[in-house]
Formats: C-alpha cells, sequence, structure tokens
C-alpha cells in the first residue's frame, strides 16, 4: 500500500452564512491536501500527523478525520494546548479574508510532542508533504527540532514534497520565511508553489524567472500553479505547460491550491503522468471553488473524480 504523510494543523473553521449565523467544520491547508488525495485515491494510506488537545473539539476533530478515511496514527496530544480557529469571509468575486485564534494552538507543540514511534512510522512512508504554514506555526526554538526529524526521514528513502503556501501574518519578517523556504527547498524534491508565492516573497511574477530560481535547488519535480490560468512542471529535462479549464462562477477560493496538491500527489503516486496529473488535480480544484468553504461534499467531488479516472482507464486501453 503506498503510504503518505501530511503534517500540518487542523482548525476549527467559522464560516458566516447568508442568514448571519455560523457554519462550522474542520479545515487547514494540509488536513485539506490529506482529505481530497484520499478521497480521490481511497486505496492509498493517507497519514495526517499533528497535534491537538484533550478537549471535545480536538476529539470531534480525530472523529472527522477518521470519517474522511484518513490515518490518525501519527497524532499526538497537549495537556495544556488546544485546536485553533479561524473565520473565514468570502467577497462577491470568491476572494477570501481571515481571522484567527491560533496563538495557543496544539499544533505548534508538534515538534516537543515528536516520539520515536511517529519517527519510525513516517520513516517508511512513500512520501511527506508539508507546507509554509506547517513551518510558520511552529515555535521558533522548535524549527531546528524539525529539521532534524526531516532530515532522518530523507535519509530513509522518503520522497519530501513542499508548497511554500506563503502567509505573511505567520511570519516574523518576511526575511524569516525566506530562510526557511530556503532549508525547505533544498530537502524536497518535489515542490508545488504558486506563483503568488514567488510573486509576494521574492517579487517574481514570470514563470521564467521562478523557474531559474528553483534551479540551484535539488528539485526533482516542480510544480508551478497559476491560480486559474495554467500549471508548469519541470521534471529533470521534462517540461510542460497545461492550460487550465475556466471555471464560470467561483464562489469560494478557499482549498484551491489544496486540493491541486492532494489530487496530484496522489495521482502521481498511483502511477498517472504529469499531464493526466494536472488534468485531473485541476479539475478538483475548479470544482471545490464553485463550493462555500474548504471541504466540499464528497459526493460532488467522488462523481467528477471518478467520472475522469474512468475516462483515463477508457484511454489506455
Amino acid at each position: 500500500m503506498q503510504k503518505v504523510v501530511l503534517f500540518g494543523e487542523c482548525m476549527l473553521e467559522l464560516r458566516q452564512s447568508e442568514a448571519n449565523t455560523m457554519h462550522r467544520s474542520f479545515a487547514g491547508d494540509v488536513f485539506n491536501t490529506a482529505v481530497y488525495q484520499k478521497r480521490a485515491f481511497a486505496q492509498q494510506q493517507v497519514s495526517f500527523m499533528t497535534a491537538l488537545g484533550q478537549d471535545v473539539l480536538s476529539q470531534q476533530l480525530v472523529d472527522n478525520c477518521k470519517a474522511e478515511g484518513l490515518n490518525c496514527d501519527l497524532v499526538r496530544y497537549s495537556t495544556s494546548h488546544n485546536p485553533g480557529i479561524y473565520l473565514v469571509q468570502t467577497d462577491a468575486q470568491g476572494e477570501r479574508s481571515f481571522l484567527y485564534w491560533r496563538e495557543n494552538s496544539a499544533a505548534r507543540q508538534a515538534m516537543k510532542l515528536l516520539d520515536e514511534e511517529v519517527r519510525n512510522q513516517v520513516c517508511k512512508a512513500d512520501v511527506f508533504f508539508f507546507s509554509g504554514i506547517s513551518l510558520a506555526i511552529l515555535a521558533r526554538e522548535d524549527r531546528a527540532l524539525f529539521w532534524q526529524f526531516l532530515n532522518e526521514v530523507q535519509k530513509a528513502g522518503v520522497t519530501i514534497a513542499f508548497d511554500p503556501n506563503y502567509r505573511a501574518r505567520l511570519w516574523e519578517s518576511a526575511e524569516d520565511a525566506r530562510q526557511q523556504f530556503a532549508l525547505a527547498f533544498t530537502a524536497s524534491s518535489m515542490v508545488l508553489p504558486g506563483i503568488e508565492d514567488f510573486s509576494v516573497l521574492y517579487g517574481l511574477n514570470e514563470l521564467k524567472d521562478i523557474v531559474a530560481f528553483c534551479e540551484p535547488f535539488n528539485i526533482k519535480e516542480l510544480v508551478i500553479k497559476n491560480g486559474g490560468n495554467s500549471v508548469f512542471c519541470r521534471a529533470g529535462d521534462f517540461e510542460l505547460t497545461q492550460a487550465v479549464k475556466p471555471v464560470a462562477k467561483v464562489v469560494d477560493t478557499t482549498s484551491a491550491g489544496d486540493s491541486f496538491n492532494g489530487v496530484y500527489l496522489g495521482a502521481r503516486l498511483a502511477g498517472y503522468d504529469i499531464g493526466q496529473a494536472i488534468e485531473l488535480a485541476a479539475s478538483a480544484a475548479g470544482l471545490v471553488i464553485q463550493f462555500p468553504g474548504a471541504i466540499i461534499p464528497n459526493e460532488n467531488f467522488k462523481a467528477l473524480i471518478d467520472q475522469q479516472i474512468l475516462a483515463f482507464e477508457h484511454l489506455a486501453k
């Protein structure tokens, strides 16, 4: 069985409805990626690695993970911290704004709670995925522990995958983020950024400049998402720029990149070529942004993914 470990934070998501009431669910960039990967490729073991509390909300979050088919053996529990909370609001164009209450999130304690069992299990995985947000929420003094851990995982032969997912408000400074991202780019053999990450953090707006920036790093598979326009991939000598089918009505862009990442990771692990993986992942992201919230109804998602997978299988015959 193919095994993937995704490390990050999951929070309580509050979203204001038209009736001026709050809809509650659970979400977080890496958690969203895990959910969509498992939904698309149920045969893969998808483990969510995080830290939670010993409260009712944490138990509900674990129950939600298990309901989505995620493996929770790598979740560790803090006696003094609870999950974070955020409020998401969207404008008429589907663009998001957030309010966070995550300063005392248990996920920030993940490295302090790391034990030998977690280390051993992660070192047996095929892929370990993390994001810029996974890094940003860690206490500054715990980052060295993370890089030591990641070095162990890398030496064990696990493929390291990273999405910068830069959020300025989570970092002490842009330079702080750049230093951590340099370590992440160096350690990762698969990187899945958006052009916006490089535009905001490095002042790079052109694809060619971003590709040139990434060349010194040991990135075997670079997948650059250009919003709703296109996706570029470089893997060794192979290059592909694939247009993305436009979406007529965008409701909420939350989790567009996360869903792309999950489906792309799953597709590549399942043996799909890069073009097929991009097509499947872009279709998933295009569907997700037509619904409110980070996690859309499973029946809608599965219907689209299953249809496309059947089409791929038909073409292969």
